[in-house]
Parts: C-alpha cells; structure tokens; sequence
C-alpha cells in the first residue's frame, strides 16, 4: 500500500500528465519521512515500473507510467465499490390504488420481452404505484437507468419508457416511467416479478421504502 500512497502524491503534484522536477527532501516534506525513505521509495516506484525518473545535479524529473495510472486506477475502483455499498439511496411513498393500465401495457411481448433481456426478470401483471413525497427524475442523465424501446403490435404504437432498477423489502424491481406521460413526476409505479401489492400484504395508503439499486 505505501507504493499506492507514494503514487497519489505524485499524481497529485501533476506527474500523471507531466515530467515533475523535485528533489528527495521536497518530496520528504510531502509524505512525511525523511530524504532517505522518500529516495527509497521513488527507487522501488522505478524498479516496479510505475515511474520513470531522470535523476541530475538540479533533482530528477519523475513522471507515472502507464503502469502505474493502472495501479492508480484499480485503486480507485476499490474505493468506488466500498462507498457505492455505504451509500444508500432511498425513494419513499404511500401506497396508492392503480388507473387498471398497468397490467395491460406489462402484459405486452414487446415490453415484456424487453424487460427479461434488460432488468433480469418477467414482472408479474400490474403495477404497484406509490405516491412519493418529492418529485422523482427518471431519464438517460441517471447512468443507471434502462430503456425499454417502443415498438408496435397490432397495428398500435407502444411508446418507449425509461426503468431504475431498485429493490422493495429485498425484492428486486424497477421504477418505469413513459417517455411520454402526463402523470407527475410523484407517481412511482413499480413492477416486480411478484404481484408486490400480494406479496407485501400492502394496502393503499400504507408506507414503503423504495432502495435504488
């Protein structure tokens, strides 16, 4: 790990980019050891082929190999995996009675098709819809999101929709909001590949906490 601290140091004076001159004793100061270990360390940087240093009478001139942007890099997706598993997001509302259309559209080949190749799972007829406490956003600007494409059966047009995969009670579903829809934006509906309603003993009116995944 020193070699990994070592390297954020220097990425951080700008050598991931370009040659960076400085000397042991600077380079001492900024990761608190002495000129010796600071020279040490820089050595096995070079001797592990994360750095290429040239060393003359002014200092030396350092600057991250490829090598080790990569073990920056693989760093750094470790931290993104233990942070995305602290940070928890959560949708609220209250359970409120359906229009009847959920099932209908659900019912679809198109969309249902769809939604077993790109959420991993058949849902189940219906949706369960929430009336949450603040408006909630659901298009291609969240990186998450999945889109189901339109398609036509029967001579009709099925437009296009947008889907968020999350979890009710530790069973996975997905938020899905038309791309054309003159719902607000407080109206979650969700589909599961369980009737959600049956499976949660739900009544309308009643709380539920929607985890994003």
């Amino acid at each position: 790990m020193i070699e990994v601290e070592t390297l954020k140091r220097l990425a951080l004076l700008g050598a991931m980019k370009n040659d960076v001159t400085l000397s042991s004793s600077t380079f001492a100061s900024l990761i608190g050891s002495s000129p010796q270990t600071a020279s040490r360390r820089l050595s096995d940087l070079e001797e592990g082929g994360y750095i290429a240093r040239l060393v003359s009478n002014e200092g030396q001139r350092v600057k991250i190999t490829e090598e080790g942007v990569l073990r920056l890099k693989a760093e750094y997706r470790d931290y993104q995996k233990i942070f995305e598993n602290l940070q928890v997001v959560t949708v609220k509302g209250r359970v409120a009675a359906g229009l009847g259309e959920g099932q209908y559209y659900i019912s679809r080949e198109g969309y249902k098709r769809q939604f077993s190749e790109k959420l991993g799972f058949t849902p189940s007829p219906g949706t369960l819809n929430l009336i949450s406490d603040e408006p909630f956003a659901l298009s291609n600007s969240d990186p998450k999101s999945v889109r189901v494409e339109g398609f036509e059966d029967e001579g009709r047009t099925f437009g296009g929709c947008w889907c968020r995969p999350v979890r009710v009670d530790g069973i996975k579903g997905a938020i899905v909001r038309p791309e054309r829809t003159s719902y607000p934006a407080t109206l979650l509906e969700l589909i599961a590949p369980v009737n959600l309603r049956e499976a949660l003993s739900l009544s309308d009116g009643d709380d539920v906490e929607v985890v994003l995944e």
